[in-house]
């Protein structure tokens, strides 16, 4: 059982900068950050989990029955993660490419405290066994009462490396367009990884850097122990709210300018770009289909298709698909109808997901997985892990990783510089 108390907070930037900071001395910990992107599907401004009291984590091997089990057994609010290759437990599938950091393949916890932010409202969900601290920590944070961490950034001289080089690339995505010229498949997304290894940075710091710069609806800070994820993701993956499941994909990206006339230019070439919106369609039939293996019949619409939002560094072409679901339906039993996302994998799904782990040099991991939560009554919301900074602290190793659409018209030199504007954020943090 939790106890909830509210408080009404004047400055609420400071309050939630200080919140994040007071989190930084907890083993585990999310954060989840709308910064001020609000639409009829978003439930608060920031939330944040801290201090677990029961943990899941798992490798893919059955790793959806063993999410249900602890969802239902625990009843409770969880945090955590799903990384891309639970496509093994979905599907016949493997991942053997290396993977550098060996985070586990998912990681759910239950937290003692909650705090949720909306508006100027200030809402601590505690356990019962630890409500006596809400007073106290809420005056922590107010007057800043606790551990910051003044730890300067390593003065690393850091180097990204390519996980291929750019002649590389363009082989393996001629070899994609063959696949798609016999018509194995229609649409695949191809991605490639950037590493550092032998480094150190300052999480925290590295996190508020990137979120500094792109100020997504979707951002979150994840710590376990001695592995975190800083991301800056624009997309959502899949909500449910009630018995209304909404997915929001994303397909179709063009540069921001910082000259208005040419700025809207961009923007309008984006949402007219033919070769971009049949990237976007495709998708959306994809998860269409997905929603509809759950969804009560004839509830599955497309709420916007296509639709173009600006973002601090790019353009993008999102659409909304919603569809109705039986108050009786499993949450878990959803996520794992519709998992990975179609905006990560391609259309025909499990024809591309193997073709992609033929090309791609890496194993994806938590990049393109998910990043969320669950709530007692069942409801969850859940991002989708891209422009994200992963870092091993004890490996001393960084990762990101960025990709793009592959169809039948796509130019491997323009994808190439797709996938390059979408790295700018996390390098330009690492490398300052």
């Amino acid at each position: 059982m939790r106890r909830t108390v509210s408080f009404k907070v004047d400055g609420i930037q400071k309050f939630k900068a200080q919140t994040l900071q007071w989190s930084h001395q907890f083993h585990e910990s999310l954060w989840l950050d709308s910064n001020g992107h609000s639409n009829r599907h978003s439930s608060f401004e920031s939330l944040l989990a801290i201090d677990a009291l029961t943990v899941l984590q798992t490798d893919a091997v059955n790793a959806f029955d063993a999410l249900e089990e602890y969802q239902a057994r625990v009843n409770d609010w969880l945090f955590g993660y799903l990384s891309y290759d639970l496509k093994n437990d979905v599907e016949q599938l493997d991942s053997s490419n290396p993977d550098r950091l060996q985070f586990p393949e998912l990681y759910f916890f239950q937290p003692k405290k909650i705090i949720r932010i909306r508006h100027n409202a200030v809402d601590f969900i505690y356990l019962k066994m630890v409500e006596d601290e809400i007073e106290l920590d809420f005056r922590s944070i107010m007057e800043g009462d606790f551990r910051i961490d003044k730890e300067s950034d390593p003065n690393n001289a850091l180097r990204i490396r390519m996980g291929i080089f750019k002649d590389e690339y363009f082989k393996r995505v001629r070899r994609m367009l063959d696949h798609i010229h016999r018509g194995d498949i229609y649409e695949a997304n191809f991605c490639q990884e950037f590493y550092a290894e032998d480094i150190q940075i300052n999480a925290l710091r590295s996190y508020q850097k990137l979120n500094a710069i792109s100020k997504p609806p979707f951002a979150c800070f994840l710590r376990f122990g001695d592995k975190y994820v800083l991301s800056a993701s624009p997309e959502r993956y899949l909500r449910k709210h009630g018995n209304k499941v909404v997915s929001q994909p994303i397909k179709g990206t063009a540069r921001r300018s910082k000259d208005d006339v040419q700025d809207e230019s961009l923007k309008a070439s984006l949402a007219n770009d033919t070769k971009e919106r049949a990237e976007n369609i495709m998708i959306v039939d994809l998860v269409r289909n997905d929603l509809s293996k759950s969804a009560l019949r004839g509830s599955v619409k497309v709420e916007e298709l296509c639709g173009v939002y600006s973002f601090e560094q790019v353009h993008q072409m999102i659409s909304t698909i919603s569809a109705e679901v039986a108050e009786s339906q499993n949450p878990v039993a959803l996520i794992r109808e519709t998992f990975p996302m179609g905006s990560m994998t391609g259309a025909p799904k499990v024809s591309a997901m193997k073709i992609i782990e033929e090309l791609e040099a890496f194993k994806r991991g938590l990049y393109s997985g998910t990043v969320g939560y669950f709530t007692p009554d069942g409801d969850f919301d859940f991002n989708v892990v891209i422009r994200s900074i992963l870092y091993h602290e004890t490996k001393k190793k960084v990762s990101f990783s960025v990709g793009s659409a592959i169809t039948a018209k796509a130019i491997p030199e323009k994808e190439y510089e797709e996938c390059l504007l979408k790295a700018k954020a996390m390098r330009e943090v690492l490398e300052g």
